[in-house]
């Protein structure tokens, strides 16, 4: 019983953790900084690009207000897939940021000491919320954890890499 407490504390450690997020800006971020507030006239805290993804990370109260112009930027960039993400500097928020659409279940954390490794499961109801969350051949999750790997450090937390993966929950 008590070790079953010990890593409920450990996994809301780790969920409540504060992160940081790199923010450095190449002349094609700075061209996209520019041309999403000359669109949605709101400025957003970070840009990340991950292959054809576009990551444009605001404020909560900016959120809303450029998702109603989500459409037109996704006919503006034609060739790339704009993601508009809730920028949050707790672990917990910032996953829920990263999957607005689909109903997210249940967050569970796996521990695989002998590989090194966190996994932070996010469990959904549906196949179909799953692949909302995965993407085309898995092109968004690889992203989400590209970014984690490369531009999110953790304040305090010093231990393995975290991981994100999408299941389906049994109910």
């Amino acid at each position: 019983m008590l070790s079953t407490i010990q890593s409920m504390f450990i996994d809301n450690l780790l969920f409540y953790q504060k992160l940081d997020m790199r923010k450095i800006f190449s002349n094609k971020e700075l061209l996209l900084f520019h041309f999403f507030h000359e669109i949605t006239n709101i400025f957003p805290h970070n840009i990340i690009i991950v292959k054809d993804i576009v990551f444009f990370f605001l404020d909560n109260e900016n959120y809303f207000e450029a998702k109603m112009k989500l459409p037109y930027l996704r006919k503006k960039f034609q060739h790339r897939r704009i993601v508009l993400v809730r920028e949050e500097n707790i672990l917990v928020n910032l996953i829920f940021g990263f999957f607005p659409d689909p109903y997210i279940h249940k967050l569970r954390i796996e521990r695989n000491i002998y590989a090194g490794k966190i996994e932070i499961i996010v469990g959904f109801l549906s196949y179909e919320d799953r692949g909302i969350a995965v993407g085309c051949n898995g092109d968004y999750i690889k992203a989400v954890n590209e970014i984690f790997d490369t531009q999110i450090k953790f304040a305090e937390y010093q231990g393995f890499p975290v991981r994100i993966k999408c299941e389906v929950v049994k109910l």
